[in-house]
């Protein structure tokens, strides 16, 4: 059993509108996710899954209710912490790669250390050893546009653990590819979490969830189920 706790949201709210006309999207959600867990929070449109991924990933904060990060509430940190907190503790897949054109994919698998200021040999190396990692060793020169999708995701899904962080948060990340190259993609992100990286999928898609361990549902704002043992003792 997973005991360290890598996030925990207590009671959070996510009003957006104004005071005369108020537009809850989150209503007192309560989750916690242990070091080594492997997730997904599935819900149809509009249940508030992109509302609950910004505020997991540090991309907006709740209005009410409180945001732990590896015991810290990142929910009141100032701007500057935590875009800090966004570089260090949080890898992110997207749907679309969000890859950088007129870079490789080695380069782009590098662009997170730069902030670190890490030095040039080891930024090559360590991007060398992910890109190797999800299977890209003899792709890694190539750009974008030489990519496949398949591809492409590898090579975000690498830059997304080039800081090692202790989140990897994944936003439909087999949404823009197929059946055969989403089912590679989810493969990839089990051997993760079997070497133990704790991994949050996002997905309105049930088929995909499935695949997940533990599985969260969202509608209309709330956890709807969790079927997670750990669930009771949060």
């Amino acid at each position: 059993m997973c005991q360290t706790e890598t996030l925990r949201l207590d009671a959070v709210e996510k009003i957006y509108g104004t005071a005369e006309n108020p537009l809850p999207v989150l209503k007192g959600v309560n989750l916690v996710v242990r070091e080594g867990e492997f997730l997904a929070i599935v819900g149809p449109s509009g249940a508030g899954k992109s509302t609950l991924l910004h505020i997991l990933g540090c991309l907006d904060r709740p209005t009410r209710g409180a945001y732990y990060m590896m015991g810290e509430n990142v929910a009141t940190l100032d701007d500057d912490r935590l875009s800090r907190v966004r570089r260090t503790r949080i890898g992110f897949v997207f749907q679309s790669f969000h890859l950088i054109s007129h870079l490789s994919a080695l380069e782009n698998v590098e662009m997170p250390l730069y902030y670190e200021r890490r030095p040039r040999i080891e930024r090559r190396e360590r991007c060398r050893e992910l890109l190797t990692r999800v299977g890209l060793g003899a792709r890694m020169d190539h750009y974008p546009n030489q990519l496949s999708g398949g591809e492409s995701q590898r090579t975000a899904i690498a830059r997304a653990l080039a800081n090692d962080p202790a989140l990897l948060l994944a936003d439909e990340p087999t949404g823009n590819l197929d059946s055969a190259t989403s089912r590679e993609i989810m493969a990839l992100l089990h051997e993760l979490h079997d070497a133990g990286r704790t991994i949050v999928l996002i997905t309105h898609d049930p088929g995909v969830a499935a695949a997940a361990p533990r599985i969260v549902t969202i509608r209309d704002g709330h956890i709807e189920s969790d079927n997670s043992s750990l669930a009771g003792a949060a």
